[in-house]
């Protein structure tokens, strides 16, 4: 395995957060030709010599397996949403899993890594890639990669705790001035979602996944 893979989570956050963190809305078409837009349009030329550096560090952190990974993930939630909005009989399952499926297919991963190098190339300076290069090929840039994406599910745990606190407090507080209007209203926890809990599995390592099994 290439050192610093998790680093992918620094290099392309925001984007998996963009596929992945979306509001849980029903799956809706994109208008025609939108795909059409995004490829016609110019991307501004990159010094080759930098060109290559940022690839080099995408290559570093294994950002194209990574990316091909959260689409897989996503895959799974736009499943599960689609599959809320049609009648459970195995006629409509099929018709959801031939959307997901090409989904997948359709999912441009060469054209999302072109935008990734342009992304890069906007917000460094060559020098800056070479040295992020040098950064992550060093003992502290490994454990940054390493440490990253555990630091990173942290924060959305602290975050989502605090978010739903705040709410409940927020619900309360109105509840108490207008009681009439908000006798009815609460706030309704969503059961962990399938994919979530296979990627939490994924996760962790052989010892944890063994704590967990019922004991005979």
């Amino acid at each position: 395995m290439k050192a610093a893979l998790a680093l992918l989570v620094i290099y392309v956050g925001t984007f998996l957060v963009a596929i992945q963190g979306g509001p849980p809305n029903a799956v809706q078409a994109a208008p025609q030709g939108a795909g059409k837009v995004l490829s016609a349009t110019a991307a501004p030329a990159i010094d080759p010599a930098k060109d290559a550096d940022i690839r080099a560090l995408l290559e570093l952190v294994g950002a194209r397996d990574q990316v091909q990974d959260s689409v897989h993930i996503t895959a799974e939630q736009y499943r599960e949403k689609l599959l809320a909005t049609v009648p459970n009989n195995e006629k409509e399952k099929a018709f959801v899993n031939t959307v997901i499926t090409s989904y997948e297919k359709n999912f441009d991963l060469d054209q999302v890594t072109e935008q990734l190098v342009a992304i890069y190339d906007k917000h460094y300076t060559d020098e800056e890639i070479k040295g992020l290069l040098q950064f992550y090929g060093s003992a502290l840039g490994q454990k940054v990669a390493g440490e990253g994406p555990r630091i990173s599910r942290e924060i959305q745990e602290v975050t989502r705790a605090a978010a739903t606190k705040a709410v409940k407090d927020a619900l309360q507080e109105a509840k108490l001035e207008d009681p009439a209007t908000g006798q009815n209203a609460r706030i309704v926890s969503t059961p962990q979602r399938r994919w979530q809990q296979q990627h939490r599995q994924q996760q962790e390592s052989p010892q944890q996944a063994a704590q967990k099994q019922p004991q005979p």
